[in-house]
């Protein structure tokens, strides 16, 4: 079992940054790629990043691309998201997921946060 626990949610002004961590506990961080997807009310689960195990590898979602920095810590068991120049549409419920074989696919990803809100004001 992984535990995850989302942090750093809030408000913020459109233009404005964020960084969210992830806190991971149980079996071994290293082993397992992780993910940031969001949710807003009444719509999908969205990718947003993912980065490799190893943290050699990212990779991201069209709609924050050149915006948000997956980066990991694996001395820390944490894993962040930076998020730069918000977007009123970036408003949603924030998850960070591990999977061994996780990729952008909500489905390769064996364990889940809670979520952390993020509101961006416009």
């Amino acid at each position: 079992q992984v535990q995850l626990v989302e942090s750093g949610g809030g408000l913020v002004q459109a233009g404005g940054s964020l960084r969210l961590s992830c806190a991971a506990s149980g079996r071994t961080f290293s082993d397992y790629n992780m993910g940031w997807f969001r949710q807003a009310p009444g719509k999908e689960r969205e990718f947003v990043a993912q980065i490799s195990w190893s943290g050699h590898s990212t990779y991201y979602g069209d709609s924050v691309k050149g915006r948000f920095t997956i980066s990991r810590d694996n001395s820390k068991n944490t894993v962040y998201l930076q998020m730069n120049s918000l977007k009123p549409e970036d408003t949603s419920i924030y998850f960070c997921a591990a999977g061994l074989r996780g990729n952008n696919l909500a489905r390769r990803y064996d364990y889940w946060g809670q979520g952390t809100q993020l509101t961006v004001s416009s």
